[in-house]
């Protein structure tokens, strides 16, 4: 009963939390993670460590539910609509934003396994916050084009990264020899098993969806197919985010009517979204916060100069327009949902270091939420994308007054 307590007390502090920070135009994910830190064992105390095993199971079926939502931006036809530049400009981000980050902790004396692995984490970028700037501000023009597929396409690339990384992390933890069966061969096949896994299920969903046609038996065989590959990752020792995200992929590439399917379960999510949140930030260690300084400081410079001259790099190989190159790394900041899954399973994968992976990714969220869309905001409008609210109403007059 007190767990259920817990949990109540946590959609209300995050829903209340949502009230706070919407008069300064921040995203709900920074509310919930403020109000996470108010219930925890280190605030309020609502929330205790002891409470801990019912956050094991919401992390796995909100991380489920993430990277379900992701495959399902994966559909074969938009990827052909996007062209190669947007991917090119994703892979070079996503992987110089990685190397930077790995060099620099490692340059900086920290252990290898905890530099790997915020390395990896450091590739995802938060969609949220940028299209939230995007909409808000009704940014138009090529920057807003490019951006809109790179940030849908950079969490997978993310994912990937963070498969082959962990691993490796492991096996240096454990001062396991390092052969190329561990370094390599063990990494591709997970990602092979996972999303081959993965697959499969999204084809019994394709299959499912043949013989139920209301909304209320579809949620129900989304809602199980998630389960389904949260659990199989857990017994088989896969990536679950990767598993999940093959279920969306092939489901959405299968089905034409998928969009609704995904329409329903993304209108069924959010609660859980918000408890993962808010959960995620009671688990925050205060005590570990003040120690993150050097290691967090180095994670965010390297991070950002990362996906700033990656993107850079990656829209001069491919072509691009001036404005694409100065402009586009600037709105790749904002990082939450995925890094702060990807935390929770390094805190479980690497408990020597998990610890400090996830103050410095919850602390650098609150930070680049509180940033980010500010500066998104601000690289869109130098580029000419955001109009001015001011000159564009003088401007429409001006029009008017010249029509009559």
């Amino acid at each position: 009963m007190q767990i259920i307590l817990c949990l109540a007390a946590a959609m209300i502090c995050g829903l209340l939390l949502t009230r706070v920070v919407k008069p300064v135009h921040l995203p709900n994910v920074t509310g919930y993670l403020i109000a996470g830190l108010i219930i925890g064992p280190y605030c309020l105390g609502i929330f205790q460590e002891s409470d801990a095993a019912v956050t094991d199971v919401l992390t796995d079926v909100a991380l489920g539910f993430i990277a379900f939502s992701i495959g399902g931006e994966f559909r074969i036809s938009n990827i052909k609509q996007i062209g190669t530049s947007s991917i090119t400009i994703t892979f070079f981000q996503a992987c110089l934003a990685t190397l930077l980050v790995d060099a620099a902790l490692l340059a900086c004396g920290f252990p290898a396994p905890l530099s790997l692995t915020l390395g990896a984490i450091a590739a995802a970028t938060a969609p949220a916050a940028t299209l939230m700037v995007v909409r808000q501000y009704h940014a138009k023009g090529e920057v807003t084009s490019t951006l809109l597929p790179v940030v849908a396409m950079d969490d997978a690339v993310g994912l990937m990264l963070f498969s082959i990384s962990l691993p490796i992390s492991q096996a240096l933890a454990s001062n396991a020899a390092l052969t190329v069966t561990s370094m390599l061969l063990q990494p591709l096949l997970e990602i092979v098993l996972s999303l081959a896994v993965g697959a499969g299920i999204g084809l019994l969903i394709a299959l499912a969806m043949r013989f139920f046609h209301s909304k209320v038996n579809r949620i129900s065989v989304a809602v199980a197919a998630v389960l389904l590959g949260s659990a199989l990752a857990s017994i088989w020792n896969l990536s679950s985010l990767l598993l999940c995200m093959a279920i969306g992929a092939v489901l959405v590439n299968l089905r034409n009517d998928a969009d609704e399917l995904l329409e329903i379960t993304d209108a069924w999510t959010p609660p859980l979204f918000m408890l993962f949140f808010v959960l995620s930030g009671a688990e925050l260690d205060l005590a570990f916060v003040p120690t993150v300084g050097l290691l967090g400081v180095v994670y965010m410079v390297a991070r950002s100069l990362g996906k700033y001259f990656g993107s850079f790099l990656g829209a001069t190989i491919a072509k691009s327009s001036p404005n694409i190159r100065k402009y586009l790394g600037l709105t790749l900041l904002p990082q939450a949902g995925v890094a702060i899954g990807m935390a929770q399973v390094a805190l479980n994968a690497l408990p020597e270091y998990g610890t400090q992976i996830q103050a410095v990714v919850l602390t650098a969220t609150l930070i680049y939420e509180l940033i980010g869309p500010v500066i998104t905001k601000l690289a869109l409008t130098a580029a000419g994308e955001i109009q001015d609210s001011k000159k564009s109403k003088a401007k429409t007059e001006q029009s008017a007054g010249g029509a009559k």
